[in-house]
């Protein structure tokens, strides 16, 4: 199971650990839950540590962590960071997603 980030994600991401004083072995949780116009949701959410049983690894010096129950709906996604006023955010470009809604928070496989 691979996910990566793009430079503008990790560097986002680097900058809301140091904003949140989380400690050095801090890992984003990439997740998936049901939910959304299209089926499923991802999740992100900042921990201190992965929880037991997560795959862990690392892109581009920030530790990623996801459980192994939705971590088969993540294989090959690259998350980037949209800095746009209005539609900035996190943005997922999954392979694995045969359809998603037109914000792109939400996916079906």
């Amino acid at each position: 199971m691979r996910i990566t980030l793009t430079e503008r994600a990790a560097g986002k991401i680097a900058k809301l650990f140091a904003a949140h004083k989380l400690p050095p072995g801090a890992c984003l949780r990439v997740g998936v839950r049901g939910g959304g116009c299209a089926g499923l949701s991802y999740t992100l959410d900042a921990t201190d540590a992965p929880h037991d049983g997560d795959e862990v690894f690392e892109s581009r010096g920030v530790r990623l962590a996801a459980d192994p129950r939705t971590a088969p709906y993540l294989d090959g996604t690259e998350i980037d960071f949209d800095e746009q006023w209005a539609a900035g955010g996190f943005v997922f470009r999954n392979p694995n997603a045969r359809r998603a809604c037109g914000c792109g928070s939400s996916f079906n496989v």
